[in-house]
């Protein structure tokens, strides 16, 4: 990244404005925002169908794909369903919790920053 600053330098009157302008490197780190894991959480009540629904409708999982993480759901009693930037995890675990609600299902959906 190159820097523009305006300078004023000492010039006898002849040479102008007397303002120079020097060119200065300087370089910034960018830190990357931290990524937040999206996960689901096993109960005794939700019909696995729709544990499957919900991934492949809020995480564009194919069939196969929401049917095995519905399996580790069920078997470890959560999994991660996908890494996002804190927006759209948050999106995400909203849409999941309101869709559950709306189909009066005691899913549970939550997020954590990553390490």
């Amino acid at each position: 990244m190159q820097v523009h600053q305006k300078v004023r330098m000492m010039t006898s009157p002849m040479d102008g404005d007397g303002d120079t302008i020097v060119a200065t490197n300087a370089k910034r780190k960018t830190k990357r925002p931290p990524l937040y894991k999206v996960l689901l959480l096993n109960d005794d009540y939700t019909p696995m169908e729709f544990v499957v629904h919900v991934l492949e409708r809020f995480f564009g999982l194919n069939h196969s794909q929401a049917f095995e993480i519905m399996l580790t759901v069920h078997k470890k009693g959560l999994a991660v369903v996908g890494v996002f930037s804190h927006e759209i995890a948050e999106t995400k675990v909203a849409q999941v919790m309101d869709c559950a609600r709306r189909h009066q299902h005691p899913l549970q959906c939550t997020m954590e920053k990553e390490e």
